[in-house]
């Protein structure tokens, strides 16, 4: 019998007021059930918002250092159960367990970092413009925040929010994927096992439009970090507006990786490979379309084929396997749409383009690692995001055009460029118009304690990681002491 699981809320574990639920399986082995979930609803909702809202009044009141040493203890019990977790999540979305392992060991450094952010949630003391008067300004929790994930990371992106949401001393609603509830229902419990206090962390399992906009829309729930598609994103500002709530979006990518003929070609290749075929293709940073200078496309592009050739599909936990099963059989026959829009407008497959033929993967929504070549910048799959294993090769003649085609896109969140010329690295990084910009390394591969997100339609400004994120967690609040005895205006002509 599958394992049943519940929402968390208040303290306690309960099932959906509905009583329905969905089932969560294993996507390289469709056969498998991990397990069975609440389908929440709106109900579930108001009663988590009320437990998180009713804990705020003394979790707010919790010095920060203190918050940090909980947050130090979730990532010690992390490193405990590292090994279990990475198995668990791979089982449920797929990706290899070498990449898993790494998706729990980020949720480790952003404990550890959220940790010491305890002690360093710093202020501003500056000099008054009037005698005998003090100026500060203070950072204060905000209140309930809504947290809506994606499942690709299910440990990295919801520790990337719940962590310094927390340690800024807000309260958490938790909405994670429908394809990754257990991992996140492993998070949560390892918060409660290091002492976050009854009402404070609240999950609550279902689909985006029962449970997320239902979030989005509560008049209690203060702010909202959500990372997933542009298309949801937008719906998501549109309704959080009505109530002027703080809003979060990490959203979409179409990320290149540009290859100069003075480029390390083998080098950049391993990058290419990473980028574009890690995680399935299935990141919002993932190189979905490599450049390539027009002087080193036919070596470079003969080099990449035999190597995607050789890459093994499987069950992301055994061993020797590269690429694992794209995350439902949705996310592949978006994939396999895409494809046959690349055929229709002119681009050619150099490998890859179908569903694998081996009979060992036919109960798992696998997709052959795929390589378009004559693409132009202009083809839908050099414009759209694909979110799956589809690489798109465009040539070109010079680094200013390889720039100019690698920002001809609505999003700007990460990108590479491999060369050996000083000059041209510091052009690309001044002219590239992305969040992020690697010189001689993929497009993918987030520092916890560097700033993550990007521009134009890949987000709302807002940065995860590193400092920048506990801004988006923390309110400012201006304090002035006047000790003088008397009124003293400011704003009034004193001069």
């Amino acid at each position: 019998m599958a394992k049943k699981f519940q929402n968390f809320i208040n303290g306690k574990w309960v099932d959906a007021q509905s009583g329905r639920t969905f089932e969560n399986r294993n996507p390289a082995n469709w056969d498998e059930i991990v397990g069975v979930f609440p389908r929440s609803d709106k109900q579930d909702v108001d009663n988590a918002v009320k437990a998180a809202r009713e804990a705020f009044e003394k979790w707010r009141l919790v010095p920060a250092p203190k918050r940090g040493d909980i947050l130090r203890r979730v990532g010690d019990i992390m490193v405990a159960r590292k090994e279990e977790l990475a198995r668990q999540m791979t089982q449920e979305m797929g990706k290899v367990l070498a990449e898993t392992r790494g998706d729990v060991q980020e949720g480790i450094d952003t404990a550890y970092y959220a940790a010491s952010e305890g002690r360093r949630l710093f202020g501003h003391t500056v000099p008054s413009e009037l005698p005998n008067k003090f100026n500060m300004a203070i950072r204060v929790p905000i209140g309930v925040a809504g947290v809506v994930t994606p499942w690709n990371f299910p440990m990295a992106i919801p520790t990337w929010k719940i962590f310094p949401a927390l340690l800024c001393g807000n309260t958490v609603v938790f909405k994670p994927a429908s394809d990754t509830p257990a991992s996140a229902t492993s998070l949560v419990e390892i918060l409660m096992e290091s002492g976050v206090p009854e009402g404070v962390v609240n999950i609550v399992h279902g689909g985006g439009g029962e449970v997320g906009m239902a979030i989005v829309g509560h008049p209690d729930v203060d702010l909202i970090s959500f990372t997933g598609s542009t298309t949801v994103g937008k719906k998501i500002s549109e309704l959080a507006s009505q109530t002027l709530k703080r809003v979060s979006l990490e959203l979409g990518g179409k990320n290149a990786q540009l290859v100069m003929d003075d480029g390390d070609l083998k080098l950049a290749l391993d990058g290419v490979l990473w980028g574009a075929f890690g995680t399935t293709g299935q990141r919002c940073t993932a190189t979905s379309r490599l450049i390539l200078h027009e002087k080193i496309h036919d070596e470079f592009l003969s080099m990449l084929t035999d190597r995607v050739a050789k890459l093994k599909l499987g069950d992301g936990l055994k061993n020797g396997v590269d690429v694992g099963p794209c995350v439902n059989e949705g996310q592949r026959k978006t994939v396999q749409s895409y494809v046959e829009i690349g055929l229709q407008q002119g681009a050619r497959i150099a490998v890859g383009g179908e569903i694998p033929k081996d009979p060992e993967l036919a109960k798992g929504w696998f997709y052959k690692p795929t390589i378009f070549t004559d693409v132009k910048p202009d083809h839908r799959i050099a414009k759209e995001e694909i979110f799956g294993p589809v690489l798109s090769v465009i040539k070109v003649k010079s680094l200013e055009e390889g720039i100019r085609i690698l920002n001809d896109t609505i999003y700007g969140l990460s990108s590479s460029v491999y060369t050996r010329n000083v000059n041209g690295a510091f052009q690309a990084i001044r002219d590239i118009k992305a969040g992020i910009t690697y010189i001689n390394a993929p497009t993918i591969g987030a520092e916890a304690h560097m700033p993550f997100g990007g521009v134009k339609q890949t987000g709302n400004g807002h940065r995860e990681g590193g400092w920048t994120v506990y801004d988006f967690f923390s309110e400012w609040k201006t304090v002035y002491i006047d000790y003088s005895g008397g009124l003293q205006r400011a704003q009034i002509d004193n001069y």
